[in-house]
């Protein structure tokens, strides 16, 4: 007969007495053995150590949301819109919920990569302390433990919680959303899902709808599993959905009463609207791949394709993309999802431990279809969102197999979980075969060992079996956790990141090549991509090969360290030889004298194509020489905005190196219609921009199928034909006071 784990919530008898909060925290409930507060207290500690390891050498990360942080820190209004700069002329792509943690840290400890990043290191060891708490309400204090370091050890999460996009606080308050709506299975309380609502409603506020994704499952599984009547849960799933829409509307509503004149601009927009925003951008655009302002995206949609952010299909999350960042133990999560539930299905009604696994595994599943099938704008950082779902599944899903050891399907079931983790962990450490490559073999021998081991357990004494389980454990978590120290030892710059060793993950489309520097386009600044031969294109010839820091040597050569050429500059021919950590393969060719990036294996450009920082500082900005800065800053005071630049990671460069407001022409992409010619001019004659920063962003306002406005190529183009040029360095400004003899006032 299948044995149910106790449910300590609604098992007979109450405890002798209920402990003091200060002394629970210490000692952890009164009936736990002595070994598991230490070991839960452990784990955090080491989460925290080893997150916070060498931190600083990622700089400012994400320069884009650096930015935004550093103007927050500096003016309350850019804090609470999200503004890029304190002059606040437009805000990030994203609702400013994540932004604030990092602002208050600036502000109240200055701007520094630590300030900046410190605030992501506590989400990722809050989230590994909520999901034990959540698992082990219910389940074992092993099942908690499994499950916390499951998290821990996954190469995206420790990627994403040592790095400042927004997901770090969306997985952060998914999985206390989950918490909240296990709590409110337990009892039927109202105020749990009230409180459920609420953290879906701040996680809108980090992510918009990607917040959104969990809430069908969850509300269908309390529906029809919470112990209260039919009448009381509709009730109190209208009171959550209440509570999320006052949490995450109140400063949607805010910002659309707000008057536009008074506000910046909302950035990703075409109309100057969050609600736009909201839907389109960052909404259904990621779904259809429709996204106007965007840089790629469209196909793949609705089956097996190939759109321009890679490959769609139900095998998406596994393949060379993406499988290395997240798939390690999604295999045995889906496994031992299903095999939790049938243990658990005869059961009754309100059984918790039945609804623990559909609550966890239905957020899995949902969220994993969607990303599987989105043709709009994808990453591979994205799915840290699933995370807490496999580490939950992984943590109950062993611990009640292993309760069910005696019975033979069982043992083997969690026998076949362990062979399939080690087989598909081998097949992820073929696809990066140099990086140590003794442990794809010891961990199938291991891993297939074990799992005999446990699909026999039950005719095993206590202690074979324990070791059994032991060695399990371990060969299945060797291989992420051999990645995640890897990413440990990474520095992390650009918008786009992954995790892993080099090679890791390759990325086909504009979703990026893997880089620690932003991979893709951007290119890697310490060499995470693979030997290769794409780069910067020569004038007549092939790309030269990227050098470690993902710029093109001149003439083909790939310096350790060195700069690159600008586009359209040497190599003038040739094909350059590599070091580590190289451009992927591609072929750069010229055109009208003027380079272009090579193109990967999967479509994408190579990196080092666009100098200075992907596309022109699209993805990853510029470097800010000491003379720059020096020039650029000289009586920045004296105006609104020390300068304008192309394209907010282009902007974000100039404004940390001086935290001085920099204006963004066209937000992210540059393709924002905002400003719009006619204001440039107007706050250029009203002697509000000192500088215009030649180059970045996509300067045209490309989009899908061309969309965009436009305004930043005309801003760039009367900018050049009236204003004074000064070059410093290897950069190019235009002095906005200095206009061109013969060419008429600066404003007309």
């Amino acid at each position: 007969m299948t044995t149910i784990p106790t449910d300590p919530i609604t098992a007979a008898g109450a405890p002798p007495f209920r402990q003091p909060r200060l002394a629970r925290l210490w000692r952890g409930r009164a009936d736990d053995p002595r070994w598991v507060r230490p070991a839960f207290l452990g784990v955090l500690l080491l989460t925290l150590v080893a997150y916070l390891w060498d931190l600083s050498a990622s700089g400012y990360a994400n320069s884009f949301y650096s930015a935004a942080a550093q103007a927050g820190g500096v003016s309350w209004k850019a804090l609470f819109f999200g503004s890029l700069d304190s002059a606040n002329a437009i805000t990030v792509d994203k609702p400013p919920a994540s932004l604030w943690p990092m602002a208050l840290s600036v502000r109240i400890f200055g701007l520094s990569s630590w300030a900046i990043l410190v605030p992501q290191v506590l989400m990722g060891v809050g989230t590994v302390a909520v999901l034990y708490a959540a698992v082990r309400r219910r389940f074992s204090a092993a099942a908690g433990l499994i499950a916390a370091g499951v998290l821990a050890t996954t190469p995206v999460a420790a990627l994403m919680f040592r790095f400042n996009n927004p997901d770090a606080l969306l997985a952060l308050l998914m999985t206390v959303t989950v918490y909240f709506v296990l709590r409110a299975l337990e009892d039927g309380r109202t105020k749990w899902l009230v409180w459920a609502g609420v953290a879906v409603g701040f996680a809108f506020l980090a992510k918009t709808l990607q917040a959104f994704l969990i809430l069908p499952p969850l509300a269908v599984v309390y529906a029809v599993f919470a112990p209260t009547t039919v009448r009381r849960r509709l009730a109190q799933i209208g009171l959550s959905a209440g509570a999320m829409v006052v949490a995450g509307g109140w400063w949607t509503a805010i910002v659309e009463l707000w008057p536009a004149s008074s506000r910046p601009y909302i950035g990703g927009s075409q109309n100057n609207s969050f609600l736009e925003l909201t839907f389109g951008y960052n909404g259904l655009g990621r779904i259809s791949g429709d996204e106007t302002g965007s840089v790629g995206g469209g196909g793949g949609g609705g089956g097996r394709g190939m759109g321009g952010w890679g490959e769609t299909g139900l095998d998406r999350m596994f393949n060379s993309e993406i499988g290395s960042q997240i798939s390690w133990l999604l295999p045995a999560a889906l496994i031992l999802l299903v095999a939790g539930v049938v243990i658990t299905w005869r059961a009754k009604r309100t059984e918790t431990a039945r609804g623990a696994f559909l609550v966890w595994g239905s957020s899995l599943l949902m969220t994993l279809l969607i990303f599987s099938f989105m043709a709009g704008i994808f990453h591979q950082y994205y799915t840290v969102a699933l995370a807490p779902y496999i580490a939950a599944l992984v943590g109950m899903g062993v611990t009640v197999l292993w309760e069910e050891r005696g019975r033979v399907a069982w043992a083997a079931v969690l026998g076949v979980a362990v062979a399939t983790t080690a087989v598909w962990a081998y097949v992820l450490l073929g696809r990066t075969p140099d990086y140590l490559p003794w442990l794809r073999w010891a961990v199938l021998v291991v891993g297939l060992a074990a799992a005999l081991g446990l699909a026999v357990a039950g005719r095993l004494n206590r202690t074979f079996a324990l070791s059994a389980a032991g060695v399990g454990l371990v060969a299945s978590l060797a291989a992420p956790f051999a990645y995640t120290v890897s990413t440990l030892n990474s520095a992390h710059t650009g918008s786009i990141v992954t995790a892993g060793p080099a090679g890791a993950s390759r990325m086909g489309g504009m979703g990026g090549g893997p880089g620690r520097g932003g991979g893709g386009w951007g290119g890697p600044r310490t060499g995470q991509t693979p030997t290769g031969k794409g780069g910067q294109a020569g004038q007549t010839g092939q790309a030269g090969q990227a050098g470690r820091n993902g710029r093109a040597g001149a003439n083909g050569q790939a310096p350790a360290n060195g700069p690159g050429g600008r586009l359209g500059q040497p190599p003038a021919g040739g094909q350059g030889s590599g070091q580590q950590g190289k451009g992927w393969q591609g072929r750069g060719q010229a055109q009208n004298g003027r380079g272009q990036a090579g193109r990967g294996p999967g479509g994408w450009m190579a990196e080092g194509g666009f100098g200075g920082g992907g596309m022109g500082g699209l993805l990853d900005g510029q470097q800010v020489s000491a003379k720059v800065k020096t020039k650029i800053s000289a009586h920045a005071d004296d105006y609104t905005w020390m300068a304008a630049a192309i394209g907010s990671q282009n902007a974000a460069s100039y404004q940390l190196a001086t935290q001085k407001p920099v204006m963004a022409i066209g937000g992210f992409n540059g393709s924002d219609p905002s400003p719009t010619l006619a204001q440039f001019k107007k706050d250029v004659t009203d002697g509000k921009i000192h500088y215009f920063v030649a180059g970045g962003g996509m300067g045209g306002g490309m989009g899908r199928g061309g969309s965009g406005s436009g305004a930043a190529s005309k801003i760039t183009s009367w900018v050049e034909g009236r204003f004074v040029k000064v070059t410093v360095g290897s950069a190019t400004l235009y002095d906005l006071t200095q206009v061109k003899a013969g060419t008429g006032t600066s404003g007309s």
